[in-house]
């Protein structure tokens, strides 16, 4: 299964963070071994997500997995945890008893509640182990339900984030900077949108490779053409290019195979 062109999300169950997280955790999700022998059946599948630049924990409730993220092709035993950025392509190798409890951050959060920068991990598999307590780990395994586990994670990351003594201007900007971010407008020019923000081109280019780890350029292209491809996949009939801020629809097929790696058109998918 592959981001986007199918509904992975169809064999996990999601839940959002609570407000005072919402603006650094994107969700929380489960794999569930029952839907996904429902809809999978009972041979081994993949799982395909595209570059999003996003820090995600993977906390393996089940068996052994292979992880690969780039070059890195990494095997994941039966109660090893990870974090990664996926600031690339990332497949997950999986049998149908997968079970894996996931904890997907928005870009600069993981500095915002834990103090850690995500340019610690790009392009790599990293052992959790690293970054939370191992009786944090050991306990969300414990419990019986994914509820149960998103409340345990929660209050330990709201414990942390009111720990947190400093508002970093860095991170504030540029979550603005995402938030106000309209994928039809001309913000994939840095200047224009420096303007909008009242800083220079080059504050801007600065604060996104110290919080995000690339250009706001490189980051709101791949934006757009995550949200593009989505629309398109979902409503090819009456895909509009114009909406994203494409020249036309070669513009967005060169944008879309770009961001995918392969080739995308109104003939295929």
């Amino acid at each position: 299964m592959t981001e986007i062109f199918d509904n992975i999300r169809k064999i996990y169950t999601f839940a959002s963070a609570c407000p005072e997280l919402a603006n650094y955790i994107e969700f929380f999700s489960e794999s569930s071994p029952e839907l996904t022998k429902k809809f999978i059946g009972h041979s081994n599948f993949t799982v395909k997500m595209f570059a999003s630049w996003t820090p995600t924990f993977y906390i393996n409730l089940g068996d052994p997995y292979l992880l690969i993220s780039g070059n890195n092709i990494n095997k994941i035993n039966a109660g090893e945890d990870v974090v990664i950025l996926r600031n690339n392509m990332v497949e997950r190798v999986n049998n149908p008893s997968d079970h894996i409890f996931t904890v997907k951050f928005h870009p600069g959060g993981l500095e915002a509640v834990l103090g850690i920068s995500q340019l610690n991990y790009i392009s790599k598999i990293t052992d959790l182990r690293t970054l939370l307590p191992g009786n944090l780990l050991q306990q969300l395994k414990q419990r019986v339900t994914f509820e149960e586990r998103c409340v345990l994670f929660q209050d330990y990351l709201l414990t942390l984030l009111k720990k947190q003594k400093y508002n970093d201007h860095y991170l504030h900007f540029v979550r603005d900077c995402i938030g106000n971010y309209n994928p039809g407008s001309s913000a994939l020019n840095t200047g224009k949108m420096a303007e909008k923000m009242f800083v220079s081109s080059k504050t801007i280019n600065r604060y996104f490779n110290r919080v995000v780890g690339l250009s706001p350029k490189s980051y709101f292209s791949l934006l757009r053409a995550r949200t593009a491809l989505n629309q398109f996949v979902n409503d090819r009939k009456d895909f509009l290019p114009y909406d994203f801020g494409y020249y036309d629809m070669s513009h967005f097929y060169r944008d879309a195979e770009k961001f995918t790696g392969q080739k995308v058109t109104g003939a295929i998918l």
